[in-house]
C-alpha cells in the first residue's frame, strides 16, 4: 500500500475482524436468538414482553422478524437488554484478511485489464507470449494494491 495511514487502517480493522472469525461457523437458530433464548430460560411471550413494556403478540411478531431477517438492531438491542444480556454484531471476512480481499480484486481488476489490451494486440497479430501476460497481470496486481484507485470495488 502506498499510503501509510490507510495500511495502519486496514491493520487496525483485520485485528478487529479477528475477534469474530471463531464465530464463522456459527449457525444461527433456525427460530432465531430471541426464541432460543427465552425458551432456555424458561420465559414466557409474556415475561419478556412485560420486560420490554410491549406486548406478547408483538414480541411474537418480533421472533418472526428476527427469522424473516427484518427486525432491527435496535430492536435486537433492546431485547438483549431485557434478557441481561449484550448485542454484540460485526462482520466476519470470507477472505484472511483485508488485504487478501484487496489482492484478490486487484488481480481480478488487473486480469480484465490486461486481457483486453492483449485482445487488441491479437487483433494486430501481436500477442503477447503467455508468460508477459501473467508478469502483466502481476505488476498491474502490484499497481492497483499500492495505489487503491477508487474504481477498485466498481
Amino acid at each position: 500500500m502506498k499510503n501509510t495511514k490507510q495500511q495502519l487502517i486496514l491493520e487496525q480493522v483485520d485485528k478487529k475482524l479477528l475477534t469474530f472469525k471463531s464465530l464463522k461457523d456459527t449457525s444461527i437458530p433456525s427460530r432465531g436468538w430471541i426464541n432460543t433464548l427465552r425458551i432456555a430460560l424458561k420465559m414466557s411471550l409474556r415475561q419478556l414482553g412485560a420486560k420490554i413494556s410491549i406486548t406478547p403478540q408483538s414480541l411474537k411478531d418480533m421472533e418472526s422478524r428476527e427469522v424473516a431477517g427484518t427486525i432491527t438492531l435496535n430492536t435486537l438491542r433492546d431485547v438483549a437488554n431485557a434478557m441481561d444480556m449484550q448485542l454484540i454484531y460485526g462482520f466476519v471476512s470470507k477472505h484472511e484478511s483485508l488485504e487478501q480481499m484487496i489482492e484478490k480484486r486487484a488481480n481480478e481488476l488487473a486480469t480484465e485489464i490486461v486481457m483486453r489490451t492483449n485482445n487488441t494486440m491479437t487483433l494486430e497479430d501481436q500477442q503477447n507470449s503467455k508468460e508477459r501476460i501473467e508478469k502483466a497481470i502481476a505488476q498491474k496486481t502490484n499497481e492497483i494494491k499500492s495505489e487503491m484507485p477508487k474504481y477498485l470495488w466498481d
